[in-house]
């Protein structure tokens, strides 16, 4: 695995809440507030990022789990920035562990961890397409 993925690569994203990802929308709610599955798309997609820019050619990473708190409400049209660190490196490489969170432009608005695997994508694909072909 690559030995350019070390705890302490950190990265941000940043996006203004649209109305397709408000939770009336996503249909993860009936109020017009910034979707928690949004937050977590948002969560996990900063942390392939960071992952992604350390990753030779022909690998990329698949998420496994996540455990995140939401704790604040963000309007239509309001800022949120995202981060992710990854705190942690499985001694074959392919395990990384992140701490991710999300502020928007009163604070913080979730926080939590977010696990990730180093997988071949040729591979992993052509598992999942043949899982399909065999029902």
């Amino acid at each position: 695995m690559s030995t350019l993925l070390q705890p302490g690569m950190a990265g941000t994203l940043e996006t203004t809440v649209t109305e397709s990802m408000l939770a009336s929308s996503v249909g993860s709610g009936k109020v017009c507030v910034f979707s928690t599955a949004m937050m977590v798309a948002w969560m996990e997609a900063t942390a392939v990022d960071v992952a992604q820019a350390a990753l030779a050619e022909g690998l990329t990473t698949v998420g496994t789990g996540i455990s995140v708190s939401h704790v604040a409400a963000t309007p239509l049209g309001m800022k949120v920035r995202f981060s992710a660190e990854l705190v942690a490196v499985s001694a074959n490489g392919k395990g990384l562990s992140f701490r991710v969170s999300a502020h928007d432009e009163a604070g913080l608005i979730g926080e939590g961890t977010h696990e990730r695997v180093v997988v071949d994508k040729a591979k992993f694909e052509s598992r999942a397409s043949a899982k399909g072909q065999a029902q």
